[in-house]
């Protein structure tokens, strides 16, 4: 293969990269994608070298394991780049290394085989203490990473496709023998990048950084059919420096939920996801817009939510957790928020999801407290919202304000729906629960507009 003008075209994809990141710096747009620096790679090969073919027929298992064991073993200084050219590249299930980019070029696909027999199983992750869906291990993740650092994963807007819908068929006809593998996991690994690359039919979970730090996922799109089965499309997971940005999703299940482990499991390993910002995402979804929840066992606290634009979904903003799971979920702030043709606007609930076995303890009770949501516009909204505390752990310090959710033309949505709950409200319509008393009133709340 002659390099000269593709290696030509990835500098100048890098400059252009460093060039918007100032030019957006410079034009005030505010985003906190600084936090893991683009890397610009000199060493490159291309996975043809390898004896891919993008036929869309050809398995490229090989090709695949082969290149990246290459790149792990020769080390060159500052990583090397793993070139995916146009066409179409069927490959089973392989890990990722340390110090490397697998860039899709324009037309590029990594395709997973629809044959599951091979598929690799990992063990269950520690905090979950057995597969999400069934006991045991789990199969692993399509493209995977364990204990790394710098890694990237971009390109032109290539694609990466899961193949999903075996495995949808598989869950609906309950014949699973293990939890289904997410598109994308990586796992105790830090300096990830994930940035301009569509994501398609994921078997399960789309996105999911697990004990990860310093993340960013930026100028993605997340796609899949509204009827899959739990095709959520970012989960952070006991995960700190989470930055998600700039992205379109629309899949089966939540659009972004931040999680930290699964009732006495996750108390045990007790790793939170923290310091998280999720900002100018688009989609719909039947389930959840933004999440958080509802496996909080370890604890979620600071996280920011802005600029968010959801339509056709069934909960717009939604905090969830349960009996059992323990853990504080604190300092949540979201704002900026429209979203259309919604079931129900905001979701805050202490009785949302299932357990792992019957070994879970039922007196440890989550903690829900200093909650933010401010600037919230909703039209065609079926009800304005729910906030169903714990009787023996209310949810405390809700905060709500410059919110304003209309039904479909000419007619009223449901009033709010709350319990054990305390906070504030101010400038809400229609008009919130009798729970949460007028700021102007208590000064309960201290929310700036």
């Amino acid at each position: 293969m002659k390099y000269g003008l593709v290696w030509n075209l990835f500098t100048c994809f890098a400059v252009a990269l460093v060039f918007l990141q100032c030019y957006c710096s410079a034009a005030g747009v505010v985003t906190c994608s600084g936090m893991v620096p683009m890397v610009y790679r000199s060493d490159k090969i291309s996975i043809t070298d390898f004896g891919a073919v993008g036929d869309g027929e050809t398995l490229n298992t090989k090709a695949f394991r082969e290149a990246i064991y290459r790149i792990e073993h020769l080390k060159r200084r500052g990583g090397t780049l793993l070139y995916v050219p146009p066409g179409v590249y069927v490959t089973e299930a392989f890990n990722l290394t340390s110090r490397m980019t697998l860039y899709l070029a324009k037309g590029a696909v990594i395709k997973a085989t629809q044959d599951t027999s091979n598929w690799p199983l990992i063990a269950p992750l520690p905090s979950y203490g057995r597969g999400r869906e069934r006991p045991g291990g789990r199969y692993m993740s399509f493209i995977h990473g364990d204990g790394l650092h710098d890694v990237i994963i971009t390109g032109e807007n290539g694609t990466i496709d899961g193949q999903g819908d075996v495995w949808w068929n598989m869950w609906r006809q309950r014949t699973l023998q293990f939890t289904r593998p997410n598109l994308v996991e990586f796992k105790d690994s830090r300096g990830i990048i994930i940035s301009n690359v569509i994501f398609k039919n994921s078997p399960f979970w789309n996105i999911h950084p697990v004990y990860c730090s310093n993340v960013v996922i930026r100028y993605v799109t997340i796609l899949a059919p509204p009827s899959s089965p739990n095709t959520d499309g970012i989960d952070p997971d006991s995960s700190s420096h989470v930055c998600i940005e700039d992205s379109y999703i629309s899949v089966g299940d939540d659009l972004v939920a931040v999680k930290s482990g699964w009732d006495q499991y996750g108390i045990a390993y007790g790793r939170p996801s923290n310091d998280i910002t999720i900002r100018r995402i688009t989609g719909s979804s039947p389930f959840a817009g933004i999440a958080v929840g509802s496996e909080t066992s370890g604890g979620v606290t600071n996280v920011l939510a802005e600029h968010i634009t959801l339509s056709n979904t069934g909960i717009g903003i939604h905090l969830k957790t349960n009996i059992g799971r323990g853990g504080i979920i604190r300092n949540i702030t979201i704002s900026n928020v429209f979203m259309e043709n919604v079931r129900k606007g905001i979701k805050i609930a202490g009785d949302v999801g299932d357990h792992p076995d019957e070994n879970y303890n039922p007196n440890a009770l989550p903690v829900m407290k200093h909650i933010r949501i401010k600037n919230v516009w909703g039209e065609k909204v079926l009800q304005a919202g729910l906030i169903k505390g714990l009787k023996n752990s209310p949810f405390t310090d809700i905060c709500l304000a410059n919110i304003h959710l209309s039904g479909s033309s000419g007619s009223r949505n449901d009033p709010w729906t709350c319990s054990d709950v305390s906070g504030g409200a101010v400038q809400v319509s229609p008009s919130p629960c009798s729970e949460l008393i007028s700021r102007s009133q208590t000064g309960v709340c201290t929310i700036p507009f």
